[in-house]
């Protein structure tokens, strides 16, 4: 690469880091306020993109185009600020002192919700805009033309920022957000209206996404996959600069930028006679920059020590032991799911449906594991599902193990990988714990999806079916019997002393150290056990379709976990069961009635998270008893008598 291909790279990096700082500014000012991690912050992004490329078809065409078109991109960042104004207002203000988890899961339901929107408005294809007026063309750089627009990108994200510490610090709006962010309560007692606040700050952290995706508009098409590329970099940008951190965000943004626009500048190159590519890279770079950052410095480099949660979630009531009566409905559960296959004649598609669900029980229970009992929120929980998945279709593809064997060994590789990763993992707590999961997830899934020889690439492998005595009804009744005796492993576990250990140092990491638990270790463990059971998941999972691709330990499926263990209530050990089986069977029928799926699956999600805010299972929990107890028969009893009213 000659100097004007490095210069080229470089300038690519800092017109990349203004968009990227855009994004991640507006994520980390809502954070910093509203303690709510925005998941639908990166459809904000992709609203602005395909709000300006309206706008821009509508008013920047004509004999005023250039004026047009520049008005455009402010009025679509606009307008994307005030849908999020609408979405604060009726649903956020709503679930505030809801678990932290909860608004995250909402906010996951408006993914789908605003991305179904999107695909309705202006359909499936990607839409390409408008080159911007009077920078079209391109610059000589050293004998290589760059393109002119890239320039002006570059100034973008420093003038946003001096104008962002401008209002954050020379107004009294600033001075009400800067001390949002360290003490809300004592904002609340001195009669500052927070629920206002809360909407400018959201309004304005989505409008800034929206003027990160309007500026992209010349440079690359809407498309309905900007959504959850937006907001994997912008998580990545927050964490990486620091929770809250606004001038860390841009930091973050510059140097992931950067390294990313120089991986593709050098491309492949030999090193001692290795060839490596560094262009496939870009796929991982800014997650092996996260995870070094937070080995090194757990809270970003701008950032600050994560404080304790202000979340006003009632507390957790303790764990009991299943009573007689939920024993005998367990053994009934069990007994219906074996009497599936003698009904294929009445009902087909039941053992399927009941198979998926039995698997999806397994992940969802494995991860409740660590993150209710252990407090360990992970987002990357999907790595040890595709490792146990990959290691079995591996074995047998290509060593031909014999079945057993195999399913003795797959468990162990995604044991093998949370024993590394959690030794990690484990040294950090809350959002910076959840995005290191991430990030070794993504390392996995990247490696996975590029090593074609090994792992078949983006193409996964495929014919990995049961031995000819196993498939069919055999192999059902074998994934009955290890799920239930899996869920029944975990529970006993969660009741005996290193259950009580674990969770001893969920709630007070000082407390269990004075009485002698090593709570690192404990949670170490627990992480690695978690694993193990997600790792047989996978190896069932792949198994029962015969095939793996690199999906199996995308984002996605970590969310999936993370939507079926907050559905049916990460406080109540039914909850990942009761979640697993009502998201999958949902999913199963939307998907069938409807094209925009994903919008009535969110919509439910949303309706859900609403009626219930502890879970399914969890609300049940709650109001079973007062049931019974506005059932049983009240005893008045009569009034004594005293001696002179016997004698009158």
């Amino acid at each position: 690469m000659d100097f004007s291909g490095f210069l080229a790279q470089l300038l690519n990096g800092l017109a990349e880091a203004s968009s990227l700082f855009l994004v991640a500014a507006g994520l980390s000012l809502i954070f910093g306020v509203t303690r709510i991690v925005n998941f639908a912050h990166g459809s904000f992004y992709m609203l602005g993109i395909y709000l300006a490329y309206s706008l821009v078809e509508l008013l920047g065409v004509g004999p005023s185009g250039a004026v047009g078109f520049w008005f455009s991109l402010m009025l679509a960042a606009l307008l994307v600020g005030a849908i999020g104004a609408l979405v604060e207002i009726v649903l956020l203000r709503r679930i505030y002192k809801a678990p932290e988890l909860f608004q995250l899961l909402a906010t996951f339901a408006l993914v789908l919700v605003i991305n179904d929107a999107v695909l309705w408005i202006w359909g499936a294809e990607e839409l390409l805009g408008r080159r911007a007026p009077g920078l079209s063309g391109s610059i000589d750089l050293f004998g290589r033309a760059y393109p002119t627009y890239n320039l002006l990108l570059i100034f973008v994200g420093p003038l946003v920022l001096a104008l962002l510490w401008l209002l954050l610090t020379r107004t009294r709006w600033g001075v009400l957000v800067r001390a949002a962010t360290q003490d809300r309560e004592m904002l609340g007692a001195l009669g500052v209206n927070q629920a206002w606040l809360f909407t400018g700050v959201f309004a304005l952290g989505a409008m800034l996404a929206g003027l990160g995706g309007a500026i992209q508009l010349p440079r690359e098409p809407a498309s309905l996959l900007l959504d959850l590329r937006a907001i994997g970099e912008a998580f990545v940008i927050v964490v990486v600069g620091g929770m809250g951190s606004i001038s860390g965000a841009f930091v973050a943004a510059l140097l992931i930028a950067e390294i990313k626009a120089l991986c593709v500048g050098l491309g492949t190159q030999e090193i001692f006679g290795i060839s490596i590519s560094f262009s496939k890279l870009t796929l991982v770079v800014e997650f092996l920059v996260m995870v070094l950052v937070l080995v090194l410095r757990p809270w970003g480099l701008l950032g600050q020590p994560q404080g304790a949660s202000r979340n006003s979630a009632p507390a957790e009531s303790p764990l009991r032991k299943g009573s007689p009566q939920f024993k005998l409905l367990m053994m009934g559960v069990i007994a219906i799911l074996a009497s599936l296959p003698l009904l294929g004649g009445w009902l087909p598609y039941a053992t399927v449906l009941a198979q998926d669900v039995l698997i999806a029980v397994l992940f969802a229970v494995s991860l409740h594991f660590i993150m209710g009992p252990g407090g360990m929120h992970s987002f990357g929980h999907a790595a040890y599902y595709g490792l146990g998945a990959y290691a079995a279709a591996i074995l047998v593809k290509t060593l031909t193990m014999p079945m057993p064997l195999v399913m003795a060994l797959a468990p162990l590789a995604a044991g093998v990988g949370a024993l590394v990763f959690g030794w990690f993992c484990v040294r950090l707590s809350g959002v910076y714990l959840a995005m290191l999961t991430l990030a070794f997830s993504q390392i996995v899934w990247s490696i996975v999806f590029q090593w074609d020889d090994f792992t078949g690439g983006s193409n996964g492998l495929i014919g990995v079916w049961p031995d000819a005595w196993m498939e069919g009804t055999p192999f059902y009744y074998l994934t009955l019997v290890l799920v239930a005796l899996s869920v029944f492993t975990i529970r006993r576990v969660l009741f005996a002393p290193f259950g009580y250990a674990l969770r001893a140092g969920r709630d007070s990491v000082l407390r269990a150290d004075a009485i002698g638990i090593h709570v690192k270790r404990v949670q170490w463990v627990a992480f690695v056990n978690a694993g193990l059971f997600a790792g047989l998941a996978g190896m069932l999972y792949v198994f029962s379709k015969g095939s793996v691709s690199p999906d199996t330990m995308a984002v996605g499926k970590s969310v999936d976990g993370l939507v079926m263990v907050l559905l049916g209530g990460i406080q109540n050990l039914m909850g990942p069961i009761v979640g697993a089986a009502a998201f999958n069977v949902l999913q199963d029928y939307i998907m069938r009635a409807t094209e925009y799926w994903r919008a009535l699956f969110g919509g439910v999600i949303l309706l859900l998270v609403l009626v219930f805010p502890q879970g399914i299972a969890g609300f049940f929990q709650q109001w079973l008893p007062r049931l019974k107890a506005a059932a049983q028969p009240v005893l008045v009893s009569k009034p004594k008598t005293t001696s002179q009213e016997q004698l009158v």
